[in-house]
């Protein structure tokens, strides 16, 4: 920690931080602000925090990047008393920081300091998922991450198969991926994949959310129902895709690309990836682009908010201070700018038409006629899921993980074994 704050200080005397505090002030709180270390978000944290640092002159923030290895890191730095005052956390990782007791707990501040209308204007199944089972409140929204369904027009044209739109359901998604995969050059290789798929815990959530189902019980967290019928069939249909019929491809497929990758590279008719990826996609195709919503499931329509949020260390010397920095992080003005620098689409639903309006301005072309409301149709029309966690999802998840590498990347764990590993999850969770 002297090391970071010497960096702070250093980057501080070199202008990056904004104004210095003035003088005669009480004395002047010190936080440490972890967040992404990607290539574009510093200059950001840097522009971020020089407006904070205008509006509370009382305050120092230093900005450190994200660890390498994050999810471990960070539960390190908490047991030995040295994590940042202010992070941000995401996934089934946050959740797991809250469930050890390392996460302030936001419910007095929330109370005191947050007003109906700015609760009202964050999607509710992504602000309710920063609750710990318990009632404490560990997070709110950084941003929001939603799933849809990008495709690329050219190949749909050549193999002559209607778009994608909000009427399609899952029998109509397979029937178009079997009609869009291609060995192109005929050698009798496939080329071309009629769709892909992030296998991770939330994405297969998603699908299992559509066939009515769950991984975790919504009333018990201790209870696992990923073997339930309905999580059964959800989890067999992407298998099914994958190894029947072959019209979803394996990360093997694409030769360990991203999703994002593959599709870009022109290996996709169609992929299931997130607002995240807008960016990057725009980026990088040389294809016409379009959007649409995820297909509505057997049982209902479902589709991913990110668990992406901001969070205070219980440790923090600073509560208070660190509190008004994650209430400017959440800001209006904050999430205007991480809007405008990599198209991360707002938590707030009132920040979405200024959204739409940056990628419009910057990409006129590729986004003529493009559906960017697709992102938002689950925060809108609430049908949004969140990542189900466990109440120990630390070893539930290498559990899961391993079955799913067995079954979706190598095909050869039957579906009966999702019943034993089910039954490992529950007796890894806390008893009584």
């Amino acid at each position: 920690m002297a090391g970071l704050a010497a960096l702070g200080l250093g980057a501080a005397s070199c202008g990056h931080l904004g104004a210095p505090a003035k003088s005669g002030t009480a004395e002047q709180a010190q936080l440490v602000y972890q967040d992404w270390r990607t290539e574009w978000f510093p200059p950001l944290a840097q522009k971020l925090l020089a407006k904070f640092h205008e509006l509370n002159p009382d305050i120092r923030v230093f900005y450190t990047p994200d660890p390498e290895n994050l999810e471990d890191k960070m539960l390190s730095d908490m047991q030995a008393g040295t994590a940042s005052d202010v992070f941000q956390g995401c996934c089934t990782f946050f959740p797991v920081w809250a469930q050890k007791g390392y996460t302030l707990d936001l419910r007095p501040y929330v109370a005191a300091d947050l007003d109906r209308e700015t609760i009202r204007d964050w999607d509710p199944a992504q602000y309710n998922a920063f609750f710990a089972a318990d009632g404490r409140q560990y997070g709110l929204p950084k941003y929001h991450g939603a799933l849809a369904l990008f495709y690329n027009k050219d190949h749909f044209d050549r193999f002559k198969v209607d778009y994608p739109d909000q009427s399609w359901d899952y029998d109509d998604y397979a029937a178009a991926m079997k009609r869009l995969t291609h060995d192109l050059d005929g050698d009798g290789k496939l080329d071309l994949w009629g769709s892909m798929m992030d296998i991770s815990w939330d994405r297969i959530q998603v699908h299992v959310n559509a066939w009515g189902g769950h991984l975790v019980d919504p009333q018990n967290s201790a209870r696992s129902l990923m073997a339930e019928p309905a999580a059964l069939e959800a989890v067999e249909w992407i298998r099914a895709r994958i190894w029947d019929d072959h019209t979803m491809a394996c990360a093997l497929d694409v030769r360990n690309m991203t999703i994002t990758q593959a599709f870009t590279a022109g290996r996709l008719a169609m992929v299931e990836d997130g607002s995240w990826s807008l960016r990057s996609i725009l980026d990088s195709a040389t294809f016409r682009l379009g959007l649409a919503p995820l297909p509505r499931g057997p049982a209902r329509r479902a589709t991913l908010a990110t668990t992406d949020g901001f969070g205070i260390y219980a440790g923090t010397r600073y509560p208070d201070a660190a509190w008004r920095l994650l209430k400017f992080l959440v800001s209006p003005y904050a999430g205007s700018l991480m809007a405008q620098a990599h198209f991360l689409q707002p938590a707030r639903a009132s920040l979405l038409e200024d959204w739409a309006g940056f990628v419009r301005s910057e990409f006129p072309a590729q986004t003529e006629g493009l559906d960017l409301a697709a992102f938002a149709h689950g925060h809108l029309q609430d049908y949004s899921v969140i990542s189900e966690t466990f109440a120990n999802m630390d070893e539930a998840q290498e559990l899961a993980d391993a079955f799913f590498f067995f079954f979706f990347f190598l095909g050869q764990a039957p579906t009966a074994l999702i019943e034993t590993v089910s039954q490992q999850i529950e007796q890894a969770q806390p008893q009584g």
